[in-house]
C-alpha cells in the first residue's frame, strides 16, 4: 500500500497521570491530521480496536476525513463478544490452556504478561499465518484496559454504535471468517447506522490479513480496488460539472 498511498501510522499515546479515554484519543487523532495532514483528507483505516477508534473518530469529526476502512474490527454489542470468546475457548489446545494458567506466575509484570498472551493468541485467531513477518511491539496493559473500560462504558450508555449516524463517508469492512471477532455479528450491530456500510469477508483468513498466506494479495487487491473507487466517486461528486 505505501507505493500507492503516503501512510501515517499513530503510535497511541502510553498510560501517564490521567487515566486514558476514547476522547482523549479522538483528539490525539486530531491533532495529529492538524498537524500532518494540511489540506489534504486523509483516508482513516484502523484495525481491530483501531478500526473501532476509527468509528469513534469519524463520528466526532465527521468532516476530517475521507473514506473509512475497518479490518477486523472489534465488536460493539455484548452477543458479538460472548461469541468471540466462545469460539476463542473451543479452539484452544491443552498447551495454550496450560501457557494460559501460567502466565501470571512466569510472568508478573503486566506489560510482559500482555505480550506473552498476544503470542499465545496470534495463532487462535488466524488461518495459515507468516509469522515470520510479525513485529510485536511493547505493551502498555494499563492503557489498554483504561482505553478499553472507558470503551465499554460509553457502548453500556448507548453512546456507541447509535452515534455513529453521523458518518456520511465511504465505509468498508474487511473480515476474516477464521476470526474470532464475529465479522457478520459486528456488520449487523452498526448496520441500522451507517446505510453505506459496505463488507466483504475471506474464507482462509484471520485476524491479521496482511499475514494470512491465503489472503494477503487478495487483502491488499481488494482495498486498493475499493479505496482507488471510493476516491474516484469523491472526486467526480466534488467536480464543480457534477451535477
Amino acid at each position: 500500500m505505501q507505493d500507492s498511498y503516503r501512510v501515517l501510522e499513530p503510535y497511541q499515546r502510553r498510560s501517564g497521570e490521567q487515566a486514558l479515554t476514547v476522547a482523549g484519543h479522538v483528539e490525539d487523532l486530531r491533532q495529529l491530521i492538524a498537524e500532518r495532514c494540511g489540506s489534504a483528507v486523509p483516508i482513516i483505516l484502523g484495525h481491530s480496536w483501531g478500526g473501532m477508534l476509527a468509528l469513534a473518530f469519524a463520528a466526532e469529526h465527521p468532516d476530517l476525513h475521507g473514506p473509512l476502512v475497518l479490518v477486523g474490527s472489534g465488536s460493539f454489542d455484548l452477543e458479538s463478544r460472548r461469541k468471540m470468546h466462545a469460539t476463542i475457548k473451543e479452539r484452544l489446545d491443552a498447551g495454550s490452556h496450560a501457557k494460559l494458567d501460567a502466565l501470571p506466575e512466569d510472568f508478573p509484570d503486566g506489560d510482559e504478561q500482555m505480550a506473552e498472551l498476544g503470542k499465545i493468541l496470534v495463532p487462535i485467531y488466524s488461518a495459515d499465518p507468516d509469522l515470520g513477518t510479525l513485529e510485536y511491539a511493547h505493551c502498555d496493559a494499563r492503557a489498554y484496559n483504561e482505553s478499553w473500560n472507558d470503551m465499554m462504558i460509553l457502548q453500556r450508555a448507548g453512546k456507541y454504535p447509535r452515534a455513529f449516524a453521523a458518518i456520511k463517508a465511504p465505509l468498508l469492512m474487511l473480515h476474516g471468517a477464521v476470526d474470532p471477532h464475529p465479522g457478520e455479528m459486528i456488520r449487523d450491530a452498526i448496520a441500522p447506522y451507517l446505510p453505506q456500510l459496505e463488507f466483504h469477508q475471506w474464507p482462509d483468513c484471520g485476524h491479521y490479513p496482511w499475514l494470512e498466506r491465503g489472503a494477503k494479495e487478495a487483502f491488499y487487491s481488494y482495498l486498493r480496488a475499493w479505496l482507488g473507487q471510493a476516491i474516484s466517486r469523491r472526486c467526480s461528486r466534488d467536480s464543480p460539472d457534477h451535477g
